[in-house]
């Protein structure tokens, strides 16, 4: 699953969706949970690039679903990130439902002070106002959460938030 996973990194989303979907239904025939409803992310975010929508809507649900039925909370909050991120897609774009899990997310990681998924929520829910026309507010949600980094600003989150900013004019 993890050479899945880096093929979607690398931008071979079609290798990835066949590594991603024959590991997770190999590694769960074993009846194996840990780390499933992160793989899915990965395997919903595939999808979504390869504009398969309905596969992706139908991998995130499953993401958050295992994240219930598991109780593994620690990648909760990106799990409703790219679920967000995934109702942003195609022609069934549902804004408001976007930000609902955006929202969710920025409350789940900031339960559990994970200032990564922090801020790639952040990142998410500015872009989404952006596109809205909400540029204050995103500016006034994304720049502190930005502030809060005194190092790693050679990561691609970091110098994501940080284009972001340019764009928003702060």
């Amino acid at each position: 699953m993890t050479k899945g996973a880096l093929r979607l990194l690398t931008g071979k989303a079609i290798d990835a969706v066949g590594l991603l979907t024959s590991g997770l239904k190999a590694y769960q025939s074993t009846g194996a949970t840990a780390f499933v409803p992160w793989y899915l992310t990965y395997l919903a975010t595939a999808y979504g690039s390869l504009s398969q929508y309905d596969d992706a809507r139908r991998v995130i649900s499953e993401a958050i679903e295992a994240v219930d039925r598991t109780n593994e909370r620690w990648s909760e909050a990106e799990v409703l990130r790219i679920a967000g991120e995934v109702a942003s897609l195609g022609l069934e774009e549902d804004s408001a439902y976007a930000q609902k899990h955006f929202d969710r997310a920025l409350i789940v990681a900031r339960q559990q002070q994970a200032k990564s998924w922090e801020l790639r929520a952040s990142i998410s829910l500015a872009r989404l106002w952006r596109d809205q026309g909400k540029v204050q507010q995103a500016r006034e949600l994304l720049g502190p959460v930005y502030g809060w980094f005194t190092e790693g600003f050679d990561t691609r989150d970091l110098k994501d938030a940080k284009a972001l900013l340019g764009e928003l004019g702060a």
